[in-house]
């Protein structure tokens, strides 16, 4: 090897990850920096010394840099860097109404999105990755670009309804983000006409991207099924999403090979606990059991209390599932488990998830253990990790655990008598913890869970409220702690892993949350980084108030979102230094690596995840890497299930057409009033143009919209009577009007005037004159039942929000998940408004208390 390739910085890493090394991404790039001009190909291999075999490969290489937006080929066939043509590269997301918005891969460099008119969005879709030139600013303020380079297509498949209008095919895409009309291609394409009727749900591929001048074009892969077909709902969730439904053929043919249950090789290595009675304790649908628990209390020694000693026993998963093999490589994909209503899409075949790996009752069972030595101030003394050999004494709920540890249920503690002295201590530590808890400072916020419960013939009987009990806290403390142990230990060991991080809010949220609060005479603590304790202590304050909603929902609404990081920048929420997901590894792909790496450091090894990324990745690219997908995959799961929520809750909302509810305003935004029914849990909008005949002027920052000329207010959390007046399966979206003769009952803060809120937003934007809507009444919206044939109008961007779901929601029914891509077709309906809904099955899913 030359001297020059020699001198790549990253060489080593190159020749110990392939027999034939080239120029690594970060010399390639040095290289073009340091040139000062654009190169052409072959002053590139001149520069860095790539022989003529090597041409071919060294040019892929280029191409998939160009894919990534680290370089780009100007006009003349020379290669620059982006930076020094002013073209920045991102992600292409795209709006309903037909414009869309550039997400900088560098936000860092680029934190705003940058703005794409309508004609620009002519040439792409939702999903492509593009470079873009900065031309200007919008009519809003914001950065607008124009498209100079699509890098890569993103929506290789797209699924939607098909429609035929004077004899020509197309497909509207269910992702509303795809505002372009997908022609289907003459048969001498390859395309299908007319195989699928119009009105149909099929599955299409595109054959030739848009452009300026003209449309995509599409062909029929799969035809789907009709709107109204049983759980359609959630096979274009699946679809939409792209979400993986089906196991590979050499990850269904790995399961098949794994024994039907642990073997005696399998004790070697490990220690026995079957004797203790461990015990598991889920909901009642539960059938994926990750964890089992344990507690005794240790005697004192001299001067010191005792101790609680908790075992947490975790399915071993990584015992069955080898680094790479086919089960791993579909496990990685996949993220996690999905649990939609009455379907489950399991990371893992229910070879491992329902049987060898679940801890099932009275079986011999594979799993790692955190044993934990915690003091009676809930301060975790000591712990250690092994694998052992386990036996699950009882498979309890949540239910019977709290009549019988809280309710005193004399049914139920006779029934448990010989497990309540350890569940008894498990009580005990559960209280130590949660003191220590408070003493922390986590925040706890009320949140309602629902549930879906369906009748015999499958149809949503009732949407009712679901509370946690003290058993839900109790499992929730022992996850936390096992947690805790393992990032503790990765980091004692200086071992790379995948924290849950949650950062603490940023400073423009902050600072609207402190205007907020401010107006109700409350402060938060903690100058300009509050932490969790401050958050915790602000609720606190907030015990009886009426306007209590109100004020949690704002402040959580200033937090972020989790998500997974090699890099720890500890969890806000929890108020933890360090935190990792250990606890779910048969449903959570993160947890199943952090298992891997306890392991190798058992071992006095490393573990290292395999990353699928360009060449030159070494050990943290390839944590960050797998990082930022398990923190897309369980995006996706979320925007699915929410999807599938909301059209099953449309569907319920039909046959409720004109019938009027109380409930409490859940958001405010520009176009209206999100409004959360009492009793059965539903949110629909409330229209800006059903608040009456006035100029309304909506205060982000209050959460309010005030009318100029009436002074009524509506603010977040006050209660108006709504009437249903329009459930539209084609949009998910239920709207309401205010009950005739209605208003809203404002909290107890007096009322701004509409020129107090002019001036707010003035002082904010600092912008004066702000134009306000005006409104006028709508005529009566009149319900009409969709026609398959009719092709279907857009729905309205000001409809939509992105978190419509207020609460998290699961379903109770009895029959098995449905394992395969295909739901049985129990018929056939002309009309959505009374299809039947699936059949029942059973959604299994664990709540936030698994850590």
């Amino acid at each position: 090897m030359s001297r020059i390739r020699r001198a790549d910085p990253h060489f080593s890493r190159e020749i110990a990850k392939y027999e034939h090394p080239l120029p690594s991404r970060e010399y390639i790039l040095d290289t073009l920096e340091k040139s000062g001009v654009p190169l052409e190909f072959a002053r590139i291999c001149a520069a860095l010394d790539v022989r003529s075999d090597e041409l071919e490969i060294f040019r892929r290489r280029l191409d998939a840099m160009a894919r990534a937006g680290q370089v780009v080929q100007n006009r003349a066939g020379a290669w620059l860097l982006p930076a020094k043509a002013a073209l920045i590269h991102g992600r292409i997301e795209g709006h309903p109404d037909g414009y869309g918005f550039l997400i900088p891969d560098d936000k860092a460099e680029h934190p705003a999105d940058i703005f794409l008119s309508p004609r620009e969005m002519e040439a792409v879709l939702h999903g492509d990755s593009a470079m873009v030139r900065l031309v200007g600013v919008d009519r809003r303020g914001r950065p607008e670009g124009k498209i100079v380079r699509v890098t890569e297509r993103g929506s290789k498949r797209v699924i939607g309804r098909v429609f035929n209008e004077h004899g020509v095919w197309f497909v509207v895409a269910e992702n509303r983000r795809i505002s372009q009309d997908i022609l289907l291609a003459p048969a001498e394409k390859g395309g299908k006409l007319p195989a699928a009727r119009a009105g149909q749900v099929v599955m299409v591929e595109i054959i030739q991207p848009p452009s300026a001048h003209a449309q995509p074009i599409g062909r029929i892969v799969e035809i789907i099924g009709n709107y109204a077909d049983p759980g359609m709902e959630i096979e274009i969730a699946l679809r939409k999403h792209v979400l993986p439904f089906e196991f590979s053929d050499a990850a269904l043919a790995t399961a098949g090979k794994l024994p039907q249950k642990v073997r005696k090789a399998d004790w070697q290595g490990r220690e026995d606990i079957t004797r203790l009675p461990l015990v598991t304790i889920d909901g009642e649908t539960a059938r994926d059991f990750d964890d089992a628990v344990y507690c005794e209390r240790l005697p004192g020694n001299g001067n010191r209390a005792g101790l609680f000693r908790l075992l947490v026993a975790i399915a071993d998963v990584s015992h069955y599932v080898q680094a790479e093999d086919p089960l791993d490589l579909d496990a990685r994909e996949r993220g996690n488990s999905v649990y939609f209503p009455r379907r489950v899409i399991p990371m893992l075949p229910e070879k491992l998830s329902n049987g060898l790996c679940s801890l099932n009752p009275q079986v011999e069972r594979l799993c790692m253990v955190c044993d934990m030595q915690i003091t009676s101030s809930g301060h975790i003394d000591s712990y250690r990790f092994y694998p052992a050999v386990m036996h699950s004494h009882a498979r309890l709920t949540y239910t019977e655990v709290a009549a019988a540890l809280y309710d005193k249920d004399a049914a139920a503690r006779g029934k448990l008598a010989a497990l309540l002295p350890q569940l008894e201590n498990l009580d005990a530590l559960y209280r130590a913890l949660a003191k220590a808890r408070s003493k922390r400072g986590a925040i706890d916020f009320e949140t309602l869970e629902t549930e879906m419960i369906f009748d015999d013939n499958g149809k949503i009987a009732r949407i009712v409220g679901r509370e946690r009990n003290e058993a839900h806290r109790l499992i929730e403390e022992c996850m936390l702690a096992a947690n805790v142990c393992a990032s503790a230990f990765l980091e004692k060991h200086k071992h790379p892993a995948l924290f849950r991080v949650h950062e603490g809010p940023t400073a423009d949220r902050l600072q609207r949350l402190r205007e907020f609060l401010a107006g109700f005479g409350l402060q938060l603590g903690g100058g300009e980084s509050p932490g969790a304790k401050d958050y915790a202590q602000l609720l606190g304050q907030l015990a009886g108030r009426p306007d209590k909603a109100l004020l949690q929902t704002v402040m959580l609404r200033s937090l972020r979102q989790a998500q997974y990081s090699p890099g720890n920048l500890g969890h806000f929420g929890l108020a933890y230094d360090a935190y990792t997901h250990f606890t779910s590894p048969i449903r959570r792909y993160p947890d199943l690596l952090i298992h891997r790496a306890i392991k190798a450091v058992l071992h006095g090894r490393k573990y290292q995840p395999h990353a699928e990324s360009a060449p030159g990745a070494g050990t943290i690219d390839a944590w960050e890497k797998v990082g930022l997908h398990c923190s897309m995959t369980e995006r996706r799961a979320d925007e699915a299930t929410r999807d599938v929520e909301a059209w099953l809750k449309c569907y319920y909302m039909q046959d409720r057409i004109g019938e009027e509810f109380d409930g409490s305003i859940s958001a405010v935004v520009p176009f209206g009033l999100f409004v959360a029914l009492d009793d059965i849990h539903i949110e629909g909008l409330l229209h800006v143009s059903d608040l009456g005949a006035d100029y309304f002027h909506y205060d982000e920052a209050g959460h309010v919209m005030v009318g100029e000329r009436t002074g009524r207010r509506y603010r977040l959390a006050d209660r108006v009577r709504v009437q249903v007046v329009r459930a539209d399966l084609e949009t998910n979206k239920i709207d309401f009007r205010l009950a005739a003769g209605t208003g809203s009952k404002p909290a107890s803060q007096p009322a701004q005037s509409a020129q107090n809120v002019q001036n707010a937003q003035s002082k904010r934007s600092g912008k004066t004159g702000a134009k306000p809507q005006r409104i006028t009444p709508m005529p009566e919206a009149k319900q009409v039942a969709p026609d398959a044939a009719i092709r279907p109008s857009r729905a309205p961007s000001g409809g939509s929000r992105k978190s419509a779901k207020s609460a998290k929601t699961t379903t109770v029914g009895k029959a098995k998940p449905a394992k395969t891509a295909k739901s049985a077709k129990a018929g056939k309906s002309a009309k959505p408004a009374k299809a039947s809904t699936p059949s029942r099955g059973t959604r299994v899913k664990k709540g936030n208390a698994r850590g």
